[in-house]
């Protein structure tokens, strides 16, 4: 869902008290607060929340949180956006390692052929499926959740790479 006025940790909230699955890639970073160290989530896409729960929950849950949050929904048929598991797990996969390798790109400009199509191998974003593209002059990995987000990794060098 799509997040208004960057309240990810709010809606995180409401959906865990409803025992409802969320994810949002988030960095890591030390903050001092009062003279004490401290380590704190900061969120990476600041409007968005992925969560799994069952169709008949939507109507409730989009009254619930109202004006805060809108569901993704595919433009012509005007459904809610349901993500495969294959590709949400791919998704988290890359955007939880640890070293943020990666860089929020607009999915809405990424366009991609089947040949693009690739599987990662070695490396730290092994297992990992999505597209080479060349951005900023470096081939690298998009992996898109369709019409919602893609992100890109780093430089992925070829012989990690094979083709789909």
């Amino acid at each position: 869902m799509k997040v208004f006025q960057n309240r990810v940790f709010d809606i995180e909230a409401y959906l865990q008290a409803k025992d409802i699955e969320t994810y949002f890639p988030v960095r890591y970073e030390e903050k001092t607060v009062g003279g004490e160290k401290k380590t704190v989530r900061k969120p990476v896409i600041t409007s968005l929340v992925f969560f799994r729960t069952f169709s008949e929950n939507l109507t409730a849950i989009e009254q619930d949180l109202g004006s805060k949050v809108a569901l993704y929904r595919f433009r012509k048929s005007r459904q809610v956006a349901v993500i495969p598991d294959r590709e949400m797990e791919i998704f988290k996969m890359v955007t939880s390692v640890s070293n943020n390798n990666w860089d929020y790109v607009d999915a809405e400009a990424m366009t991609f052929s089947p040949e693009d199509k690739v599987l990662v191998t070695g490396g730290e974003f092994e297992g990992a499926e999505g597209y080479i593209k060349r951005i900023k002059g470096n081939r690298r990995l998009v992996v898109a959740i369709e019409g919602i987000v893609a992100i890109a990794t780093t430089y992925i060098p070829s012989c990690y790479l094979k083709k789909l």
